[in-house]
């Protein structure tokens, strides 16, 4: 019984990482902030999401925070597909852009369900998001966690 339940796991597991990749032909999510569309790789300028390895930590277990920013961000896409309005490109030659679901900002709602930071380096546009998630104890702000920019740093990681 427990093997059954165990490998029943797995398969769900299994599948819905294997959909974590692509949404659909036209479609891919990277990570919690960088999305393919038709092949052109988009970065969400003014956040920051942890790394897929990244860890935070709440009652003592270890939570793949950067894979739960990945998994939110895929389910709030669903089936649709982001209007991005670029900003220009990064110096990995990837577009920076504010996209959007159904009128929403991707950026804006990560940063407020609070598994993204607003990224004060570069903008401050959704610091009042980043605000309200910490002031409500959203998502990271209920664990303890590294700033993914720190994160970077400490393990020598390069986007």
């Amino acid at each position: 019984m427990l093997k059954k339940i165990f490998l029943s796991f797995i398969l769900i597991f299994s599948s819905s990482y294997l959909f974590a990749e692509n949404i659909s032909n036209n479609i891919k999510v990277t990570d919690g902030d960088t999305i393919v569309i038709n092949k052109e790789k988009i970065r969400f300028v003014g956040i920051d999401t942890p790394e897929l390895k990244q860890t935070c930590a709440k009652d003592d277990e270890k939570i793949f925070c950067g894979e739960i920013a990945k998994d939110l961000l895929i389910k709030k896409i669903g089936s649709e597909i982001p209007k991005c309005i670029s900003e220009g490109k990064d110096r990995y030659n990837r577009v920076l852009a504010e996209c959007f679901v159904n009128g929403e900002s991707l950026s804006s709602f990560l940063v407020r369900s609070g598994y993204a930071f607003a990224y004060r380096k570069y903008s401050k546009k959704f610091v009042k998001d980043e605000d309200y998630a910490k002031t409500n104890n959203l998502g990271m702000w209920n664990m303890q966690f590294q700033y993914p920019w720190d994160w970077r740093k400490k393990n020598k990681f390069k986007k």
